[in-house]
């Protein structure tokens, strides 16, 4: 080996790794910026006429059909495992009759929404991408420009307002059957009191509660309909291309999930912190 090329291999590898970085970083920027001007464009779509009722009746159909199953069948699970386990914290220190309190808390405020939207965004906005990226692929899309049929305004908008409005409604349900879930377990299966049970259940919630937990719905919803949106209508590469599309939406929308949820949170502690 001649003196100095294990350096300049490094020299060179180093400095392809850095482009690639440069690359990554610029892509990311240019798909960033292309997704908020998308939902700023889909923002002013929404005012415009005609508004396509048939449309989003047909996708508020759709979306619940192949949400609501999935949701019962997350929630008594997942939910019964949580409020199981708090309740056995609670019998141990003879407080049990206050779980009522503590299913309330945790299945209006935190564990509703995020069941919600989690199947919200497994099941309603992979089924948007795959639609749109379909369309795409065929030259739908394009067809429509053409024509001079603005695809925000009649495809969008709807997708991004029906998922919206399933996962606020989708909220509403999974918030009764988990509450309904640890009544059956907490008086049941582990002795709680039915009314010390029903009179704790809004000791730690009240309404504004549940505002904020159809609030956190809403803003999930609308993030996985505009990222289900953004990334069927930017599909390219034939079948592979709509498939991993729709690998790539379930990632960013339970990505942008937990992100919203963290910031809704914290300013609404730090809103109740004030107010107090």
């Amino acid at each position: 080996m001649l003196p100095g090329t294990a350096h300049g291999d490094d020299v060179v590898a180093h400095g392809g790794a850095s482009r690639m970085a440069r690359r990554s970083a610029v892509s990311f920027a240019d798909a960033l910026g292309s997704f908020i001007a998308m939902t700023l464009d889909t923002g002013r779509a929404l005012f415009r006429r005609p508004f396509q009722w048939r449309e989003l009746l047909e996708q508020i159909v759709f979306i619940a059909r192949v949400s609501v199953g999935p949701a019962i069948m997350l929630t008594v699970p997942f939910l019964g495992v949580v409020i199981f386990l708090i309740n056995q914290l609670l019998v141990q220190i003879g407080a049990v009759d206050l779980s009522g309190a503590g299913v309330g808390l945790g299945v209006v405020r935190e564990i509703g929404p995020l069941a919600a939207v989690l199947i919200v965004a497994g099941a309603g906005a992979t089924a948007i991408c795959a639609d749109l990226g379909s369309r795409t692929i065929r030259e739908e899309i394009d067809a429509m420009k053409v024509l001079g049929i603005d695809p925000l305004q009649r495809l969008v908008v709807p997708r991004v307002l029906a998922s919206t409005l399933v996962a606020m409604a989708l909220n509403s349900l999974v918030s009764i059957v988990g509450i309904s879930t640890g009544y059956a377990l907490s008086v049941l299966v582990q002795g709680a009191s039915p009314g010390q049970f029903m009179a704790n259940l809004t000791l730690l919630t009240g309404l504004s509660d549940f505002v904020l937990s159809e609030i956190k719905a809403a803003v999930f919803g609308l993030s996985a309909g505009l990222v289900a949106c953004y990334r069927g209508l930017t599909t390219s590469g034939g079948a592979k291309g709509v498939g991993d599309a729709v690998n790539q939406t379930v990632v960013l929308a339970i990505a942008a999930l937990f992100v919203f949820n963290t910031v809704l949170s914290a300013v609404y502690l730090q809103l109740g912190l004030t107010a107090n």
